[in-house]
């Protein structure tokens, strides 16, 4: 026979596999995970860009200066030198009032007030009554106009055309906002109604005083170059020490709520993918040896007809080149039409049309299918090229050997590294990988140990007939049983770790905003005020309240030494400092609060217990003193406790708290949170009865919050299918690994007298015991890597259910025992002739 080319032989060895299925398996694997991790990709290019985009509508303008004093003129000089529009909107707290003759309700607002020009970025939308979508618009208040958000409607009993009070002024409600698109985050500022006023109007209110807290910001916008320019200098300009209370905010700094939720979003998405990319990378490895295994007889005679071992490597490698490239083409395209589903699933995460997405995915996309091919899968098939001519006639030489250190190594180290690179987080990523590289050790070493065990542990005498023929089935070939054992225990461990995802994080993470959240935040509570003040709570049928008394100090010292804003370098920390803390204390830790370093004490005088992100902030350890000034006042306290507290749980929280029930000489008042009850008119009447106090309703923050999380779930399940679909792959390809093997092995047995009813007796019970063995040993794994992702990438509390173990060793048996009549099913009705004729060839 003339020697054929690698590409000529390579192409007709492709062809007759495609048809014969050989490469279904491998194709399928590939597929899967391509269009897994593309998906989640496509979908994150376009948010980045949407929101790269929509961050100059998000901010009002290309960059922003932030401070609480007027812009300094350097700034203003600045932009002005570039060529650069600007506008400066002040925005601050205060008390809206109806007028007495239509109620005379209070209510705190955030007032804004906006001069012509604004914004130089996005578009208000306003509507003439509320519950209308309203229109979008470049115009602003006018002259004696007030432009509101629809709740301050509901509290203060007004509507369209009535007059509103602020200050000394009496303006006109005219419009109602919908889009405020620079509304961005202020604690409770954010949370109070907006009320916007032109620029011009504010001096006849009068509320600006010597003492009033303003916050100025000043927007520009311009050609990108200039818009670069003033940044870089700005971002230079507010770190100098004479420059104080200013600095550059930037999408984070304006929407970190929104930027939260997406991280999260994209940190479970990309939890589901890495865990389908590394079941079809065990689906890739088990399919291709079984491939290269049935082609051993096909290489000897090609060896023998004159082909070298150089054409046979290169016409393979090429036929798995092919299948590559083709595979993840099929993913991509795959992978594209899925993200129009996260789009669908998540939308309202960004509130514009998603651009484009870019090429980056896809050349992910190929590069992870041929990365997953070439290193799971070519080595075993690698090896066909020197299966020696002997083999022809003497099937016991040229069996496949384990692959090379070395070459599974490398093929190792690229797929991890790409896995790490589409995790987008490292922990995320060294977790997901890490955990399932030690599992498959852990797999191996203890399924060898039970194989060793398993024959010790049947006795032949006494037990059924099937079960030993079964323990002797599975002791005959431990490697190909240990080699099994994982793979279903690696399919399992993605399973149950999704599964308790799926419920203990989820759950978790919804226990943030559960539906008893608190709605309202209410401060100001004067302490003869606060008995009566939770009795009429009580009455209203509110049954948890979070109730902490509260007053204000500065942090001048830390042991001893004075501490200024120019002894720290983050921005944070100058502004920590430079401002005064929200202080409390209480004898018993806040039942939401979780101490994480030394003991909170209850009455242990001259003890402070800090938020362990301030400490982190600020460089504080345990044991430091702490001295705060506290209205003239020097308080000094040690730190012997650190606390975990979640802001984002819409509970009352503090940075710093004293472990006692009382401070003497300390003016405090009194803070709480609750959830209000369904009743018409409690928050106005609660403001009659304590017209001091200052209210804030939480309902719309929480109501986005929770939607937002329904999304995001609804997305992590659907891709969910992705890793199902791939860890029935792998248990497919597990189980048929052997299947000729077993087709001898049960022809043998039928030649000499074993019946039909027997070999499934026996075929069902080493599946099943295969399947209990895997399915536990997955479950105590997820177990721990669910625990160090909950812990250390998500930061949610984990409570892994005992029953789990027992639960996965039954799901395991059951899939086992599936795959197994499905991939299994002909090999007990396979004549025995053909099995032993084909076997001699």
């Amino acid at each position: 026979m003339t020697p054929q080319s690698p590409w000529s032989l390579g192409w007709r060895t492709l062809w007759r596999d495609l048809r014969a299925g050989e490469l279904r398996l491998l194709i399928v694997a590939v597929t899967l995970a391509v269009a897994a991790l593309t998906a989640v990709g496509f979908f994150a290019d376009r948010l980045k860009g949407g929101l790269a985009r929509d961050a100059r509508q998000l901010l009002g303008g290309d960059a922003v200066i932030v401070s609480d004093v007027p812009t300094p003129a350097a700034f203003v000089q600045k932009a002005r030198e570039l060529g650069l529009d600007s506008v400066t909107t002040l925005v601050f707290p205060s008390m809206g009032r109806a007028p007495d003759g239509l109620g005379g309700a209070s209510r705190l607002v955030g007032l804004k007030a906006v001069p012509a020009g604004y914004p130089l970025r996005g578009n208000l939308q306003v509507a003439g009554e509320p519950g209308v979508t309203g229109e979008k618009t470049r115009a602003v208040p006018g002259r004696g106009e007030a432009w509101v958000d629809a709740p301050l409607l509901e509290a203060l009993a007004l509507k369209v055309g009535d007059p509103l009070l602020l200050g000394d002024a009496q303006l006109r409600i005219a419009r109602v906002i919908t889009v405020e698109p620079d509304r961005g985050s202020g604690g409770f500022l954010n949370f109070a109604p907006r009320v916007m006023i032109h620029v011009d109007d504010l001096a006849v209110t009068k509320l600006i005083q010597p003492a009033s807290r303003v916050g100025y910001r000043f927007a520009v916008a311009g050609r990108d170059r200039e818009v670069a320019r003033f940044a870089d200098w700005a971002a230079l300009e507010v770190k100098r020490p004479e420059v104080r209370g200013v600095r550059l905010e930037s999408l984070e700094g304006g929407r970190p709520e929104m930027r939260q939720t997406l991280d999260r979003a994209e940190k479970f998405l990309n939890l589901v993918a890495l865990l389908a990319a590394l079941l079809s990378a065990v689906a890739v490895a088990l399919a291709a040896r079984g491939f290269a295994a049935r082609h051993l007889d096909d290489c000897a005679m090609l060896r023998v007809l004159g082909q070298s071992q150089r054409t046979i490597a290169m016409s393979y490698a090429y036929e798995f080149a092919v299948i590559g490239v083709a595979a993840s083409l099929l993913g991509v395209a795959v992978g594209f039409a899925v993200h129009f589903v996260f789009v669908a699933l998540l939308g309202g995460l960004v509130e514009t049309t998603l651009p484009a997405p870019g090429i980056w995915p896809v050349l992910f996309g190929l590069g992870m299918g041929l990365t997953l091919l070439f290193a799971f899968g070519l080595p075993p098939v690698l090896q066909l090229a020197q299966v020696p001519p002997l083999r022809v006639i003497r099937r016991d030489v040229g069996n496949l050997k384990p692959a090379s250190l070395a070459v599974l190594a490398v093929g190792v180290a690229g797929f991890a590294a790409l896995l790490l690179a589409a995790s987008s987080d490292l922990k995320l990523g060294g977790i997901a990988v890490g955990g399932f590289g030690v599992a498959v050790l852990v797999f191996a070493g203890l399924s060898w140990v039970a194989v060793k065990l398993l024959r010790r542990v049947v006795n032949e005498a006494t037990a059924p007939r099937w079960l030993v023929l079964a323990t002797r089935q599975i002791s005959a070939r431990p490697a190909y049983t240990v080699v099994q054992t994982s793979a279903l225990a690696v399919g399992l461990l993605a399973l149950v770790l999704l599964v308790l995802l799926r419920t203990d994080l989820i759950a978790s993470w919804r226990q943030a905003t559960p539906p008893d959240a608190p709605n309202r935040f209410v401060i100001n509570v004067m302490p003869e005020q606060s008995k009566p003040f939770v009795e009429t709570l009580q009455k209203a049928g509110v049954k948890r309240l979070d109730w902490f008394p509260m007053f204000r100090g500065r942090l001048v010292a830390v042991n001893g030494k004075a501490v200024t804003p120019d002894d720290y370098v983050e921005d944070r920390a100058k502004r920590l400092v430079d401002r005064e803390f929200n202080l409390s204390f209480a004898a018993d830790l806040p039942t939401h609060n979780q101490v994480t370093a030394g003991a909170w004490k209850a009455e242990e005088a001259g003890a402070i217990s800090v938020e362990e992100g301030i400490a982190t902030t600020l460089g504080l350890k345990m044991g430091d003193v702490l001295r705060f000034d506290v209205g003239g006042m020097q308080s000094e306290a040690k730190i012997t406790s650190l606390r975990k507290v979640d802001w984002s749980s819409m509970r009352a929280n503090f940075f710093v708290m004293y472990p006692v029930s009382m401070l003497k000489d300390v003016p405090v008042t009194f803070m709480g949170s609750f959830k209000a009850p369904e009743q018409k008119g409690f928050d106005n009447e609660l403001v009659r009865t304590f017209p001091n106090i200052t209210n804030v309703d939480m309902t719309a923050t929480i109501t986005q919050v929770q939607g937002v999380l329904d999304k995001v779930i609804r997305a992590v399940e659907f891709l969910f299918g992705f890793t199902l679909a791939a860890g029935v792959v792998v248990l497919f390809a597990a189980v048929t690994a052997t299947r000729e093997e077993r087709a001898r092995e049960f022809a043998i047995m039928r030649a000499v007298g074993a019946r039909g009813s027997l070999l499934r007796q026996v075929q069902r019970a080493e599946l099943v015991g295969v399947g209990l063995l895997a399915g536990f040993l997955a479950s105590m794994v997820a177990s721990v890597v669910g625990w160090g992702l909950a812990k250390y990438a998500f930061d949610f509390a984990w409570t892994a259910s005992p029953v789990v173990p027992l639960a996965g060793a039954l799901a395991g048996a059951a899939l086992a025992l599936a795959a197994g009549w499905w991939g299994l099913r002909e090999v007990l009705s396979r004549p025995v002739v053909e099995t032993l004729r084909k076997a001699a060839e």
